[in-house]
């Protein structure tokens, strides 16, 4: 065997740590939850700890817990019941009795060794599947191969702590355990009682046109100006655009006329960068950036010494699914609830922007009281759909009807797709459909002045 291969057991190790391993599963619960998914009894070289093993998976997966001591001697004892089988009972609960009282000295590396070997094993099944898929050499296999290698990549992390009512109470009533950070939009900040805290998440949810990325901007800009490092990712806008929208939040002066005052602008400026947090801009593209590749980038900015206090998206409606969905909406949804286990896990105030009229197709689904979930082209007036905040019912059902779809694409690259009755906000101060005249040229109102 060659230095540093593992083989696909332990026998590249020697049996005591085999005992040692199954001591730890057994009384390690957090770390028994993490790698019993994971650990095949096939793993263990000694004849009578595979069957420890089985017994200890066994009672996991049908049960959902980890057996003790005395409930495995009981499923041991009813295995080999009666006069003939007195042997092979002895020698299990030999066995058992062995693991129990192997040595439990340094458990962090019997577990870590455990863990990084059955993770290995995972990703080795995983290459091999993928190789499998790669080798039939069809282009739309990609999302598959890359499903299967993240879910690898997954495995054998650790459980959710669970926590007492009762733990850490001086923490729990401290005056400050929520320190907001203001909006700096002030009928706002009342409503949230000072702004967002670290672990909450906000959507600016608002039709096309009408300032979600000013907002998203003004939000990034107030942080900045408390003292906090903030990451505001875009995907639409150029840093540019940005850029001069934070100069007319500091300056007051309306975007298109900042030209006009370079040298007041330049010194507010720098004062303004002498007299903050930190502030950084990001863009991504559109068709190929995840949560998990957002998450890889702002972890680099964390290892480089850089800590966010708030992260904004702007906005999540450009954000690929990271697994196939057949339903738009399902998938929607599972790209923010990825955004905001994000927010939790690196302990950051979130925001996002997502776009509210959206044509939708008759055959979207959504959740009712009267039908379940259905498809909306079956929603009556009356009906009580599911929305963002709670059941609300339907007062009217405009007629049905099927209408050619059309593509738009816009300079920055954005493509919409519309009916042709979609009204649009234009430059012109009008709203203006494909059916009366909006055409190649027109300029749409797609972002509020400051």
């Amino acid at each position: 065997m060659k230095k540093g291969d593992t083989g696909k057991d332990f026998g590249y190790l020697d049996s005591e740590f085999q005992y040692r391993l199954l001591k730890q599963v057994l009384v390690d619960r957090k770390f028994a939850e993490t790698i019993l998914n994971i650990l095949n009894p096939n793993y263990f070289t000694v004849e009578n700890l595979r069957f420890v093993a089985a017994e200890i998976k066994n009672s996991y997966d049908t049960l959902g817990s980890v057996p003790d001591i005395g409930s495995l001697k009981i499923r041991i004892h009813e295995k080999f019941k009666g006069d003939i089988n007195k042997f092979a009972l002895e020698i299990k609960l030999d066995t058992l009795s062995k693991v129990t009282e192997a040595d439990a000295n340094d458990p962090d590396y019997i577990k870590d060794l455990a863990l990084k070997f059955c993770k290995q094993q995972e990703l080795a099944k995983a290459v091999a599947e993928i190789q499998t898929i790669l080798d039939r050499g069809y282009v739309d296999d990609y999302d598959k191969a890359s499903d299967i290698i993240r879910q690898a990549l997954e495995v054998g992390q650790d459980t959710e702590d669970d926590t007492s009512v009762f733990d850490d109470i001086e923490s729990v009533l401290a005056d400050d355990f929520r320190q907001p950070i203001p909006t700096g939009i002030h009928l706002l900040d009342e409503y949230l009682n000072g702004g967002l805290a670290k672990g909450e998440l906000g959507i600016v949810l608002a039709a096309l046109g009408v300032g979600k990325s000013t907002m998203i901007t003004k939000i990034a800009n107030t942080a900045y100006n408390e003292g906090k490092t903030v990451i505001q990712i875009f995907f639409e806008d150029q840093p540019k655009v940005i850029k001069r929208k934070h100069i007319s939040c500091w300056t007051g002066i309306e975007l298109n006329e900042l030209g006009k005052h370079v040298d007041e602008v330049k010194e507010v400026v720098k004062t303004r960068e002498e007299n903050g947090g930190t502030l950084i801009l990001k863009k991504f593209q559109s068709d190929t950036t995840t949560i998990p590749k957002i998450k890889k980038y702002i972890k680099k900015k964390i290892s480089q010494g850089i800590r966010p206090d708030m992260i904004l998206l702007d906005y999540i409606d450009c954000v690929q699914p990271s697994k196939r969905f057949d339903d738009n909406n399902v998938a929607e949804g599972n790209t923010m609830r990825e955004f905001e286990s994000m927010i939790s896990e690196l302990d950051v105030a979130g925001w996002c922007a997502t776009q509210g009229n959206r044509c939708v197709r008759l055959d979207t689904k959504v959740d009712t009281i009267r039908l379940g979930k259905t498809e909306i082209r079956n929603v009556v007036e009356g009906d009580e759909i599911l929305t963002h905040s709670g059941y609300k019912k339907v007062t009217h059902v405009f007629p049905v009807e099927k209408q050619p779809v059309y593509r738009i694409k816009l300079k920055s690259g954005k493509e919409i797709y519309t009916s042709s009755r979609h009204e649009f906000p234009t430059k012109q101060g009008v709203l203006r459909s494909i059916s009366t005249g909006l055409t190649v040229g027109d300029k749409l109102l797609v972002k509020k002045v400051l």
